[in-house]
């Protein structure tokens, strides 16, 4: 599905900064399920109603959303689905393999690591960074745990643009500073707190115990 790619930044998908963050947010989500559809014998087109009731979104959205980058199916017809995968994946830049930095080698670094889900669609850790010198010079897979102190050197012309920040609170605020002074662009942060950063540097938050809270308000009580 992912296809390495030298092709020029100019030729992509230029981004719209008026589409809203919630729509971009969901692209991924249709994306998934079409490989998964993808994948299942004879099945080569879907319908805005059949994404709908496996995903649970209403598919008046569905519409709405994919509407926001031009006209993908037809009226009576639906979509065909490896031709809308095309077409998610060169809107959300995935034609091509994304190079990732990690920073943090606990046992969350070392699942993000491992996981190999990353490289099945478009992404590849390529450096681990830890400050603790136990961990330093371990090896994970295939990868060897740098010094965040070598950081920025490390990650000098390098053209990684992407990082995932699994450190501890205290020290993700500094470390993220030190990343976006390397050159990166996009941040996945595991780190429990809020992180402040220059426009035109995009910060995505994963925080299960916050994510854990907000399922327990719809828990109705005993």
């Amino acid at each position: 599905m992912f296809v390495k790619s030298c092709t020029n930044r100019s030729q992509e998908p230029t981004v719209d900064h008026e589409i809203p963050d919630i729509v971009i947010g969901r692209l991924p989500v249709y994306l998934r399920e079409l490989s998964r559809m993808e994948r299942e014998a004879g099945k080569t087109t879907t319908s805005s109603h059949e994404l709908a009731e496996r995903l649970g979104i209403s598919s008046a959205q569905i519409r709405k959303d994919l509407s926001h980058f031009g006209e993908f199916g037809k009226q009576g017809t639906g979509y065909h689905i490896n031709y809308l995968i095309e077409r998610l994946s060169e809107i959300l830049r995935l034609t091509r393999e994304w190079p990732v930095a990690l920073v943090g080698a606990g046992f969350l670094g070392h699942a993000l690591a491992s996981y190999r889900g990353f490289q099945r669609r478009g992404f590849a850790i390529t450096c681990v960074f830890d400050s603790d010198p136990a961990k330093i010079g371990e090896h994970i897979g295939e990868l060897v745990v740098q010094d965040v102190a070598d950081l920025e050197t490390a990650l000098g012309g390098q053209g990684i643009e992407i990082a995932i920040l699994a450190v501890p609170a205290d020290a993700a605020q500094v470390t993220a500073e030190r990343l976006v002074q390397a050159g990166i662009k996009a941040i996945l942060n595991y780190a429990p707190v809020s992180l402040t950063v220059p426009p035109g540097v995009h910060v995505s938050h994963s925080d299960p115990v916050v994510q854990l809270q907000q399922m327990t308000y719809y828990l109705l009580p005993e």
